[in-house]
């Protein structure tokens, strides 16, 4: 498939929208070209497996895997990140929470969670496996609200992980600030859940140890204004 020159420098969702998945794995590619030949081979497996482990997942209109691709770029081009552990765990932050199982393999006895987190230390190394155990679910309580628990483990597992908060961002975004790319029940149902992480977001992204630049920086705060907004859009209708 033929992609403009241009290819590098479009929204992530405008590449969604015209060119889908082949586009942005082709953005993926023009990404990892800063990185030396070791990091791209770690990269790439890195999302072989995650295209592997969500073959059959969706997300309303579209693969699973658009959303995992648009959080790795977004971190390498509007984040400047170079760390490839906090890539790879960016492709693989929902491996875990999704299909902790197939990650762990079928001779792996004992809890799914943890199994799953030491296979992705075999294989990634365990700063890879922690990050992505920072962003991964714990089981909510069923007698508590699930969105208030949410809002807690969020809080909490971030407040302890630096780099977890950057891999954590660039997902909010792409649910928060992408809610306008949805459709259905899901964009109120959306809009509910994450609008009340954008003060949380703030607060955690204006930290010093969050390892980010003051310009990306404040590109990240200016996204969280463009969330609220929508939000706000979606959920303060005039009555």
């Amino acid at each position: 498939m033929d992609f403009p020159a241009y290819l590098a420098t479009m929204p992530m969702h405008a590449i969604t929208e015209i060119h889908g998945e082949p586009g942005l794995l082709e953005r993926f590619r023009l990404e990892i070209r800063a990185f030396d030949a070791d990091a791209r081979e770690r990269l790439t497996e890195a999302l072989d497996l995650a295209a592997e482990l969500h073959r059959d997942d969706r997300r309303v209109r579209e693969p699973y895997l658009n959303h995992l691709l648009r959080v790795a770029i977004r971190m390498m081009h509007h984040y400047q990140v170079r760390d490839v552990d906090v890539i790879i765990a960016g492709l693989l932050h929902d491996a875990v929470e999704d299909h902790p199982a197939e990650l762990a393999g079928p001779d792996v006895s004992g809890e799914p969670t943890q199994a799953a987190l030491a296979a992705l230390a075999a294989r990634f190394g365990p700063r890879v496996a922690r990050l992505v155990g920072a962003v991964t679910n714990p089981a909510y309580d069923p007698e508590r609200d699930r969105d208030v628990q949410y809002r807690e483990h969020v809080a909490a597992s971030l407040d302890r992980e630096p780099w977890a908060r950057v891999i954590k961002m660039s997902d909010f975004t792409d649910n928060g600030v992408g809610v306008i790319h949805t459709v259905g029940p899901k964009v109120t149902r959306s809009a509910t859940k994450y609008r009340p992480l954008v003060p949380v977001f703030r607060d955690l992204i204006a930290r010093p140890d969050t390892p980010l630049s003051a310009p990306v920086k404040r590109h990240i705060f200016a996204q969280l204004d463009l969330a609220e907004e929508r939000f706000s859009a979606i959920l303060d209708r005039p009555n």
